[in-house]
């Protein structure tokens, strides 16, 4: 994850993808991206996606997918592979062999679907911390963030 974090270390905007049991995932993902490097990360619903805000897909534009074996996955690997046409750079989260080939592509473990988010935020939540360290962020004092409750 250190590799492909500092391929992205220049990256400021990425959409984050994916549907079923791992829009979770995907939210969860945008979320670190933000609070640790500092990038504009946007998560998505892939069907959501499709619906208008894949008109920002431009070449360069880093998008990050987490596509796993279930009901989803043939239509993650399409909207996978349309983003690529547009040129997007893309990093896939999968344990589908092939459907991380469609970019970088870390192979997850094959797990029952329902466990699999549990298996996918593991190298997204690495990606975001070895993102930050690329940048060269403090990733234990991220900026503005404090406890939203304290302890006496």
């Amino acid at each position: 994850m250190a590799k492909l974090a500092e391929a992205r270390a220049g990256d400021d905007e990425c959409a984050v993808l994916a549907r079923g049991f791992h829009y979770a995932t995907a939210r969860e993902w945008a979320l670190k991206l933000k609070e640790l490097a500092y990038v504009f990360a946007d998560p998505y619903s892939a069907a959501d996606f499709q619906h208008g805000p894949i008109a920002l897909v431009h070449p360069g534009l880093s998008v990050l997918g987490v596509a796993t074996t279930g009901p989803a996955l043939s239509g993650m690997a399409e909207l996978l592979k349309r983003v690529r046409e547009e040129r997007a750079r893309l990093l896939v989260l999968s344990d589908d062999a092939a459907v991380c080939r469609l970019g970088d592509g870390v192979l997850l473990p094959n797990v029952p679907e329902w466990l699999s988010p549990l298996v996918a935020i593991i190298p997204a939540q690495l990606f975001a911390y070895h993102l930050a360290r690329a940048r060269g962020l403090d990733t234990e004092a991220p900026r503005n963030i404090s406890k939203v409750t304290r302890t006496l």
